[in-house]
């Protein structure tokens, strides 16, 4: 393995509008956060409950169609063009059928709610929240179908244009029916749903147009001849999505479900919680960036089986995901305080966010390593071993000892919402160990013969 620039290059190429797209992505619930928390204490615990019940389940559905991006970049890399047309059609009818389940699981938000010991007039807000972010479900799954499908012939600049329009949608329609503005009802924390359906709605109508407008793609190509529903074709992009499913649902939880469990220590640690999982979640888009390029590039060296390249790739990856989490770790730790002071005015809250964001930036390097790890192994479409690494890193033993940390004496005196990020440091450096070992396996699985 050694060190190669111009695969650097590249990554950073494939990276950069990701990255860009991701931050615009995530501007768009640092938003609501902001906004909702103008409105009162009540209405940001609202949303970050509300959003940590919801996000969990589309991300986790969401991951099932990330396995057509390196499906796509492996046929790009053995130029097999009619295979990108199958699995964009086939991925089609997969969305429409994970919508299904999103609704299905959208009715038992209340008894979630009803169980976490928050005030009625916060759950209450959180499920109107529920009831009108839900129908954006199917765009949401059809935009992330036409976006894996870009983004696996290598055009990663779409998703930043698409996503820049979102975000201008977002801010106004926010705008509208957080604070009833031009007749529309005041809606508060609500109005984030309303406002999110909306945004998925226009940018999944933007990705199709888009699609019909460039070349190399030519989205009127991919729908014409439209195939049946193929059950082997989309079982294959199940078996390979299900465990990116699954270690979505375990990562994502990890950080989402936070709040219930702390929702009964009042309104001022689930608000310092909720401004630094919003921050760490802007932090995190530069090493995701980066995993969602390796998964790319990975599955185009994987199709043209080039081994030595692809291994020089692999190593080249890991560098440039310790240099990412040396670079975003000192950056946020030297402004860590005024980056609080943006989203609230409330000292106890921005102290207390602004401790937490110092063991964020503990983190950034096991976290980095994982992203990486968890992207080769899915360019290299090996992922099976992620389900059980993230499951067993992130709750067996992540939130287990925060868990213990965060709301017992067991081990020290309970330390709050600060306890369960100690606890993700741990999993997240477990996870990383474990990743890396398979991707070092999967590898020497693949070596060529010698002659």
């Amino acid at each position: 393995m050694k060190f190669a620039l111009w695969e650097a290059k590249r990554l950073v190429r494939l990276a950069t509008p990701v990255f860009f797209a991701q931050i615009t992505l995530v501007l768009m619930s640092v938003v609501d956060t902001m906004m909702a928390g103008q409105v009162s204490a009540e209405d940001l615990a609202a949303l970050s409950i509300a959003t940590g019940t919801w996000n969990p389940m589309i991300f986790s559905l969401q991951g099932v169609l990330l396995a057509i991006t390196s499906m796509v970049a492996y046929c790009d890399g053995a130029k097999q063009r009619d295979g990108i047309k199958t699995y964009f059609q086939q991925g089609i009818y997969l969305a429409l059928l994970l919508s299904s389940l999103g609704f299905i699981a959208s009715a038992f938000t209340p008894l979630v709610f009803a169980q976490i010991g928050a005030a009625s007039a916060i759950t209450e807000l959180a499920q109107q929240y529920i009831d009108f972010v839900k129908w954006g479900l199917p765009a949401f799954l059809l935009f992330s179908v036409y976006r894996n499908v870009t983004e696996g012939v290598g055009n990663t600049k779409a998703a930043l244009y698409i996503s820049l329009l979102g975000l201008a949608v977002n801010v106004f329609a926010n705008y509208l029916f957080i604070y009833g503005k031009f007749g529309m009802p005041a809606l508060g924390s609500a109005g984030c749903g309303l406002a999110t359906t909306l945004v998925f709605w226009v940018m999944a109508i933007a990705q199709l147009i888009y699609s019909f407008y460039n070349k190399y793609l030519d989205g009127r190509w991919l729908i014409k001849g439209f195939a049946r529903p193929h059950a082997a074709t989309q079982f294959q992009i199940v078996k390979l999505g299900l465990p990116i499913c699954l270690a979505t649902f375990f990562e994502v939880t990890l950080f989402a479900c936070i709040p219930l469990f702390i929702a009964d220590l009042g309104a001022i640690a689930v608000s310092g919680h909720q401004i630094a999982a919003s921050v760490t979640t802007i932090l995190f888009m530069l090493p995701l960036s980066l995993s969602m390029a390796i998964a790319i590039r990975i599955g185009t060296l994987s199709g043209e089986g080039h081994y030595s390249r692809l291994v020089n790739s692999v190593y080249t990856s890991f560098v440039c995901a310790v240099v990412v989490s040396v670079i975003v770790a000192t950056f946020t730790f030297v402004i860590r305080n005024e980056i609080a002071w943006v989203y609230t005015q409330n000292a106890e809250v921005a102290v207390l966010a602004s401790g937490i964001i110092v063991l964020a930036c503990i983190y950034q390097l096991p976290d980095a390593l994982q992203v990486a790890a968890n992207g080769v192994l899915r360019g290299l479409k090996y992922t099976s071993p992620i389900t059980i690494v993230t499951f067993v890193s992130y709750w067996l033993i992540g939130f287990s000892l925060g868990f213990v940390l965060a709301k017992t004496d067991l081990l020290v005196p309970a330390m709050g919402a600060r306890g369960f990020w100690v606890g993700i440091i741990v999993g997240l450096t477990c996870a990383a160990i474990l990743l890396l070992y398979f991707v070092r396996k999967r590898l020497d699985t693949l070596r060529p013969d010698p002659v």
